[in-house]
């Protein structure tokens, strides 16, 4: 009979490639014939990003991977939710699902005895569906050891302080292994404390203690300071901190990486973006992409543009469309993008010499694998961090959401893998800030200091999963458990 790992990512294009990475790995890991993976995918009432065309990629080239579809699942109506943030309504749609959740495992378990469930971060309502299953759960931790640091040691800051991150704001707050986070840099579903995805989040950091471990996906050697704390137990004073597992880098195999599927539609796309590359001298040009959900005023992309325009430096830039004032249709996908009435009047031919625009995607990991790229402009997205790191592209870094205010001061000051991109008090960047950044990472000496290091993880990526690196053997130590 056929065993099986179930993986339960969160709904979200980000979220289910990391999971499909860890299946790859963990079949190419232990190659026995006798063992599949099955991964639960969840039908979320919001912008997930276009996972269908990606799932179908899969399934036709991973015949040990399935998915196991869950049925949709009824939620209150969006204007009941008085969070303004995507992840309460996640929280809430997680929370109905476990029914489902649940009915999935025991009729995988008719067929397949389970390994192991392995589930999302943000999953860990799950725990409260399966109480009586007795097998080894674990979370996956998508994001990296720094930030799961800080998640770890949420409920100690939560308990002995009744006031909002939003009302320290730039009070600098101190977590084991970490460099100070001014308060203002917390996630911003995090920054208020009445918040019901605050509430959420707590809920999470509080249940971490309760599974057999924390897989994260990064490398020991990209944050070794965060990764100490958390084993020394300094995160959790008051109680067992769960094991620890860094088996990363994953990121997408396929050249894909984040926002996969969303510009599918637009045909040629992908081919267009790498045969403009290949005419581009060797590190030349600055790629600009923002994630899946990633979105800007159209007053921010016209300063975008002309930042660009005046820096004078080689550009590949993925834009998509402002989000909508539609409040009802703030959890949906916008459009592909009008270029000609988005962006200043002429931009287009001026730049066309030396710059390219695309219309919502692009093939991120093969672009920042491509010998013209020499920088990326990146909203510290988790798997673009990865992605970039193991490409070896220094960033500036722009966050936009979720984790990556704290990503950013991560990324700069403990990793040193990029420049920070400096915003105003309402978080607009100018087109000034733009061409300095830009600047200063392809052309000036703070960017040859950043490049130096980023190459260095590169290495230190690519060592972590050969056999005895520090990635490879904390895999077959995990993998060794279950048997």
């Amino acid at each position: 009979m056929k065993e099986t790992v179930v993986l339960y990512p969160s709904p979200g294009i980000g979220h289910l490639v990391s999971m499909v990475e860890l299946g790859k790995r963990l079949l190419l890991l232990l190659n026995d014939t006798s063992f599949s993976i099955t991964i639960l995918i969840s039908h979320a009432p919001y912008n997930t990003g276009a996972t269908n065309p990606y799932i179908r990629r899969v399934s036709s080239t991973h015949p040990s991977i399935s998915f196991h579809h869950l049925p949709p699942v009824s939620i209150p109506p969006l204007h009941s939710l008085s969070s303004p943030h995507q992840e309460a309504l996640a929280f809430r749609f997680l929370r109905f699902n476990n029914t489902h959740l649940r009915q999935a495992l025991l009729s995988i378990s008719q067929s397949s005895p389970i390994r192991a469930l392995i589930f999302d971060f943000f999953c860990a309502v799950s725990l409260e569906a399966i109480p009586d299953l007795h097998f080894p759960t674990y979370f996956f931790f998508t994001s990296g050891v720094s930030v799961l640091a800080f998640f770890l040691h949420l409920p100690t800051v939560h308990r002995l302080t009744s006031a909002s991150f939003k009302d320290l704001k730039d009070t600098p707050l101190h977590f084991p292994g970490l460099p100070p986070i001014p308060a203002s840099e917390m996630p911003l579903p995090m920054l208020d404390r009445s918040d019901e995805a605050y509430d959420g989040f707590l809920y999470i950091a509080q249940s971490m203690t309760k599974v057999n471990g924390i897989i994260v996906n990064s490398f020991e050697e990209l944050e070794p300071q965060a990764k100490e704390a958390i084993s020394a137990g300094a995160c959790v004073p008051d109680g067992p901190t769960p094991p620890i597992y860094c088996i990363g880098p994953l990121i997408a195999s396929d050249g894909q990486g984040e926002g996969e599927g969303e510009g599918r539609r637009n045909g040629g796309g992908a081919d267009e973006c790498l045969w403009w590359l290949d005419s581009q001298p060797s590190q030349s040009v600055v790629f600009l992409s923002f994630g899946s959900m990633g979105l800007f005023s159209e007053a921010q992309l016209i300063e975008i543009a002309v930042g660009l325009e005046k820096s004078g430096v080689r550009f590949l830039w993925v834009v998509r469309s402002p989000p909508s004032s539609d409040k009802s249709r703030r959890f949906i996908a916008p459009p592909d993008p009008d270029l000609e009435s988005l962006l200043p009047r002429g931009f287009m031919e001026r730049t066309r010499e030396r710059g390219k625009v695309v219309k919502s995607w692009a093939p991120q990991v093969a672009i920042l694998k491509h010998e013209s790229v020499g920088g990326f402009v990146s909203h510290c997205g988790w798997n673009s961090v990865l992605e970039s790191v193991c490409g070896g592209v220094p960033m500036v870094a722009w966050p936009l959401y979720a984790e990556q205010r704290m990503n950013k001061v991560f990324m700069v000051e403990e990793m040193k893998v990029a420049l920070p991109m400096d915003e105003d008090d309402n978080g607009f960047v100018s087109s000034a800030e733009v061409e300095r950044r830009v600047r200063e990472l392809m052309e000036l000496e703070q960017g040859k200091v950043v490049r130096e290091r980023t190459l260095a993880m590169q290495d230190a990526a690519l060592a972590a999963f050969r056999d005895g690196g520090s990635s490879y053997a904390t895999l077959t130590h995990l993998a060794q458990l279950w048997n």
